[in-house]
């Protein structure tokens, strides 16, 4: 039996995360939209385990920053509690 090849399965899921995260952020629909953020995240699970496990520190470093990204959208889009109107003050 052939072991299964983690580093194929992880450029697998960082190329279909990737794709289907951008192709989600620019749907027209909001609530549509927000998935995003999930699925960014998602991805980045396989890009940090990808550049961890290749000693490609700065790509690492990347990945942290797009980290946060993906976490300030989905706070923004899930956690946020939503604007209220103002009364005029």
């Amino acid at each position: 039996m052939r072991m299964i090849d983690l580093s194929l399965i992880s450029q697998t899921l960082i190329a279909l995360t990737g794709v289907l995260a951008a192709w989600v952020n620019q749907d027209p629909n909001a609530s549509v939209r927000r998935w995003a953020s999930i699925v960014g995240l998602l991805g980045q699970l396989f890009w940090f385990y990808s550049t961890f496990t290749a000693s490609q520190w700065g790509m690492f470093a990347v990945t942290c920053g797009f980290t946060i990204s993906y976490g300030r959208g989905f706070y923004l889009g899930w956690l946020k509690p939503a604007d209220r109107p103002s009364n005029g003050r």
